[in-house]
């Protein structure tokens, strides 16, 4: 992976997390299509939804630390999940929701209203050319990345704990 990030420019990372889909190889190639339709490369992250592509442009890889990669790209797509949701927030990237189950509609929707995100891509409309719409848009933007940059530094300026105590000293007393 280290290698594939030296030989060109910033990819996008397509992760589904531990969401699960019907057609693991035809969702593989819509990602790969979208991604060369956009123009981008991509890092797919095979996940609990079997995803696989390898090309030049494209590589598969197993789990990896979101807070390591996530910085380096040049988007995110995602299932919307919290964590995920957080991880991409606190990378400071532009992302591109995929929701699949559960909470992935809120994030997603939250997402979008931040900023971070040009629109949600859910699962059973994802196309090459739904998702390189959507990429485009999340990449060539400068708003979208703009907003995710200004949210990152917030989140890592912001003392988490300290309302948190107060809250419970507030419980106890």
């Amino acid at each position: 992976m280290e290698e594939f990030l030296a030989a060109g420019p910033a990819p996008v990372f397509v992760g589904l997390g531990s969401a699960t889909v019907p057609d693991p190889e035809r969702l593989s190639g819509e990602i790969v299509r979208a991604l060369r339709t956009a123009g981008l490369r991509g890092i797919v992250q095979q996940g609990w939804a079997g995803l696989a592509a390898r090309t030049d442009d494209v590589i598969t890889v197993g789990d990896v630390p979101h807070a390591m990669l996530f910085p380096r790209t040049a988007a995110v797509v995602h299932h919307a999940g919290a964590g995920t949701t957080a991880a991409v927030l606190r990378a400071g990237v532009p992302t591109v929701p995929v929701p699949v189950q559960f909470d992935g509609g809120f994030w997603a929707a939250r997402l979008v209203a931040l900023g971070t995100a040009p629109c949600a891509v859910p699962l059973r409309r994802l196309t090459a050319d739904t998702l390189a719409a959507a990429l485009r848009r999340a990449v060539n933007d400068s708003a979208h990345r703009g907003r995710a940059q200004d949210l990152a530094r917030r989140l890592a300026e912001e003392d988490g704990v300290a309302p948190v105590l107060t809250a419970l000293d507030r419980l106890v007393s």
